[in-house]
């Protein structure tokens, strides 16, 4: 009976420290998620002032904008890569102005045409959906974790060790999320 009783309560140890393993590689894996995110972003962040350049070549009256792009970048720049939410809410504001300054260059047809910009433009572009595939990524592992923290009995383990569920990133901007409308004639 005593040697029963010792065998279960080295099995439960055993499935502890498994459960306490897995939550380590799940918050592991969320943290390598978000850092893959946060080099994208820095990625982008050091392309802004060769495109800003351009544009700021042809479109010499949007003055304000290339401001608050430029600012935004040194926010981006400067920003914390722990705080999740205020780094979401600086890209994104990010974001809108990327696609103000494609709206503007929209209006300048010798800019469409110029070899800087259409490079420039494509390196954005690759970099945007690499940024995608990295948020994707990381929302896969914060779910995961989240899971495992939620779930029992590993949310006994994660209460005693204090794992946390992580947060997702999420699209802040309502421009963001808008879809374009398709007319056909």
């Amino acid at each position: 009976m005593l040697i029963g009783l010792a065998v279960l309560l080295v099995l439960l140890l055993l499935y502890g420290v498994s459960i306490y393993n897995r939550l380590v590689s799940l918050r592991q894996s969320a943290r390598e998620g978000w850092s893959g995110i946060d080099v994208q972003l820095k990625r982008r962040s050091n392309l802004v002032p060769n495109l800003v350049e351009t544009v700021k070549g042809y479109a010499k009256h949007e003055k304000q904008l290339f401001e608050e792009v430029t600012e935004l970048r040194a926010k981006t720049s400067d920003a914390s890569s722990s705080d999740a939410n205020a780094r979401q809410e600086l890209e994104g504001q990010m974001s809108t102005a990327l696609m103000r300054i494609f709206a503007v260059a929209e209006a300048y047809p010798e800019l469409q045409a110029d070899k800087t910009f259409i490079e420039l433009q494509q390196s954005l572009s690759e970099l945007e959906n690499q940024i995608q595939m990295a948020r994707r990524y990381y929302n896969g592992t914060v779910r995961d974790l989240n899971i495992a923290v939620q779930s029992f009995p590993s949310n006994i383990v994660a209460g005693s060790f204090g794992f946390v569920e992580g947060s997702y990133y999420e699209v802040e901007h309502a421009i963001e999320r808008h879809v374009p409308g398709v007319k056909f004639d």
